[in-house]
């Protein structure tokens, strides 16, 4: 996925490269490669960071219940 990443960045450079002044050529470079890459990467990795934050929260969660299983088992009676 990167790699088309890459190469879109690269084809947006080189149309911007051709602009005849230079603020045209750095809107063409944000408008037709920076921003619209930046879209897509983030729409793409949206699952990958779902599943990071489940997990986290799953081991925060099994991390609690040792922690009052822990605390259970070893009090005074």
């Amino acid at each position: 996925m990167y790699i088309v990443a890459i190469g879109w960045l690269y084809v947006a450079l080189m149309m911007a490269i051709t602009e005849h002044n230079v603020v045209a050529g750095v809107a063409t470079f944000l408008l037709y490669g920076a921003g619209p890459v930046a879209l897509v990467l983030y729409i793409m990795g949206t699952p990958g960071r779902r599943q990071r934050r489940k997990a986290e929260e799953a081991r925060a969660e099994r991390a609690r219940e040792e922690e009052n299983a822990g605390h259970g088992e070893s009090g005074p009676r």
